[in-house]
Order: C-alpha cells, then structure tokens, then sequence
C-alpha cells in the first residue's frame, strides 16, 4: 500500500494505492475506492534480500571453542562463567565437559578439544568474559 499527496489547481488529493493487479489498480482517493484500468500490466519488483554468510556450528548449535597458541581452551563467544567442572591438575578426555558459561541467557558447555591434563584454569566462577578469553589451558 502506498500513499501520495497531490495538488492539482490548488486541490489537495490523498491517493492510496491499496493494490495492483495486471492492468488494474484499486486506490482510494480522499477517501473514495476506485478501480483504474492501467494502458499496460504495472512493472513487478523484485526484491532480493541477502543474508551474510553464517558460520558452521556444532550439531548442539553451539559454536565450537577454539584454541590459541598450544593447550589454551578459549570463549566461543562473550558471556559469564556460572560453572567450573575440573581443577588444575585433572587428566581430562576429548569433549569432557569443563566449563559451563552463560550467554544469552543460555548455558553453553565447554568441552575438551584434546585429551591432557589441565594446567591453569584462567577465569573463575561469576567472571565476565569476551569471546576468544583464555579459559583453560590443557597440556
């Protein structure tokens, strides 16, 4: 629906174009509906609407935690630490769960991306953190 404001000989016409069909066209002028036939079909327009690209996530549909530099566990995304599953020291396994970490208003599990033991554990409990914090550090 489209609106228009015309003045023609000092006439103010509110114009409302409520549909178009092949040659004919509803609209409403000051407020009387009108069918006007149209000499040949309006143009259609096509509009396409493009996303970004989303990156893969896990089959959980959580993003996977990644890693920088050798044995450091990093944040997949921003959020806060509401709990802490293993203590420096722990032989840990491949997808064991370590961390949970809450972000919008959602619990993401942490997991293992290698087998190790846990060597530092960088945050605590309750501890804001920005997407790619150090969190643990496996060896």
């Amino acid at each position: 629906m489209k609106n228009f404001k015309y003045t023609i000989n000092g006439n103010v016409y509110n114009v409302v174009v409520n549909s178009i069909e092949d040659t004919i066209a509803k609209v409403e002028v000051n407020g009387t509906l009108y069918k006007v036939e149209m000499n040949k079909p309006a143009k259609k327009q096509v509009v396409t609407i493009t996303r970004p690209a989303q990156a893969a996530v896990t089959p959980l549909s959580r993003p996977a935690p990644t890693t920088s530099g050798p044995g450091a566990l990093r944040s997949p995304l921003p959020g806060t630490i509401v709990d802490i599953l293993c203590k420096t020291g722990d032989a840990v396994k491949k997808g064991q769960k370590l961390l949970v970490l809450e972000a919008m208003k959602m619990e993401n599990s942490i997991n293992a991306d290698r087998d190790g033991v846990v060597k530092a554990i960088k945050v605590n409990k309750g501890d804001s953190v920005l997407e790619g914090a150090d969190l643990v550090i496996i060896e």
